[in-house]
């Protein structure tokens, strides 16, 4: 059940109250104590209730209007609101001094804290000095102790550093919350696309290979019962590792296996009557680098299925130096993907590409002199960004068309 204190976050049996409005409170407290001490200072300076009420209502002016300049919305002012600001509060700083002297002296320091926030650094500590040196030039002027001389000017000066401290603290605390609000909602998107990009990895290569055996076994069926019996299996087997699949998708683990992977893929085609040549000689690979291989021969050979008309493919693996190659020509005419399914398309050739270059790798796709397409899938035997689990998540690869 959401907390009835909006904003909130409950740990335990109490509400943690967020820590910016935890932050403006504060702030405002603070304030709001300046106010009281400004009036607690004046009120013997002044005689009669209509005087006190008039101090009253221009401290209430001058802190409504401090408010509102330590407000976030504030710093987006524009400099001609800033300088009415600015100028407002400066005569309702000094101009009472007038009536009531130094007592009103107090109201100095709201207005310097006022001139840092709104005024660009170069301007603003020098206006912030002038102010202090007012204070410090009018009570000495009006003859007072040199303890209360010093008090009325350290208390101008920090009461200056301590709005603007405040302030610019508040302002911080509600940046640092808006950037992990913002972090938050970049992880979400990020898992949704390695979800799709999972999937589609994942699921498209099982759902063109079931596409592909039930067809053969609508075939089989009236001329080979025998034959499409065991075809029937082979489609049960790969429902179910689809579905497997689908659970370490869900999951966020996953790992595959390029020669695994190379022995599945030379059933699949043979099952569609395509002559598959595999050697597969990298031997051990890196986990990252092993799946990221396998994701690339199982996307290669479902765009195969899908897309083209092939007799004949050949599979090579083999480690040159630092660099791990995987080779996939086939004799068919691949339909080339979109421009639009690249980089963070999360599907196709694009996943690859996202997953490629994120270990380090590359990729090249293209037609061959002799009509033949080739797909070449490069890795680093150690990969530049190593998941200590071994786990792809969603991650994708660079291509260039050859």
């Amino acid at each position: 059940m959401r907390s009835p204190v909006t904003g909130a976050r409950r740990q335990g049996n109490r509400t943690e109250v967020p820590a910016p409005r935890l932050a403006q409170g504060i702030s405002i407290t603070v304030i709001s104590g300046f106010g009281v001490i400004t009036l607690l200072n004046v009120r013997n300076a002044v005689s009669g209730d209509v005087q006190l009420g008039l101090c009253l209502a221009a401290v209430l002016a001058l802190y409504a209007l401090q408010f509102l300049v330590t407000s976030s919305g504030a710093r987006r002012w524009s400099p001609l609101h800033r300088a009415l600001a600015l100028c407002l509060q400066a005569s309702l700083t000094f101009v009472p001094m007038v009536w009531v002297g130094i007592a009103w002296g107090s109201m100095a320091g709201p207005l310097g804290g006022s001139i840092l926030l709104l005024l660009p650094p170069r301007l603003a500590w020098p206006c912030y000095g002038a102010v202090t040196l007012t204070i410090l030039g009018w009570s000495q002027s009006s003859g007072l102790h040199a303890l209360e001389v010093g008090y009325f000017t350290i208390s101008t000066a920090l009461t200056g550093l301590v709005i603007f401290g405040l302030t610019r603290l508040t302002d911080l605390v509600r940046e640092v919350h808006a950037a992990r609000a913002e972090m938050a909602r970049m992880a979400v998107t990020q898992e949704r696309l390695r979800f799709a990009r999972d999937l589609h990895d994942l699921l498209g290569y099982s759902l063109s290979t079931i596409t592909l055996k039930s067809e053969l076994i609508h075939r089989l069926i009236p001329a080979n019962p025998e034959r499409a019996r065991e075809e029937v299996a082979g489609v049960l087997g790969v429902s179910r590792q689809a579905l497997a699949d689908v659970r370490l998708v869900a999951s966020g683990y996953r790992e595959m296996s390029l020669e695994t992977e190379a022995a599945a893929v030379a059933e699949v085609m043979a099952a569609a009557d395509v002559q598959v040549d595999t050697d597969i000689g990298c031997g051990r690979l890196h986990p990252l680098v092993d799946t990221v291989l396998a994701t690339a021969l199982r996307e290669g050979v479902t765009n195969i299925l899908r897309h083209s008309k092939v007799q004949s493919c050949g599979i090579t693996a083999a480690v040159e130096g630092e660099t791990v190659r995987l080779t996939l020509v086939n004799d068919g005419v691949v339909r080339q993907e979109k421009p639009a399914a690249g980089r963070g398309s999360g599907s196709g050739l694009g996943n690859l590409r996202t997953r490629l270059t994120e270990i380090g790798g590359r990729l090249t796709a293209g037609t061959t002199e002799a009509g033949h397409f080739r797909l070449v899938a490069e890795a680093p035997v150690r990969p530049d960004t190593a998941d200590t689990t071994g786990t792809t998540d969603g991650g994708g690869a660079s291509m260039s068309l050859a």
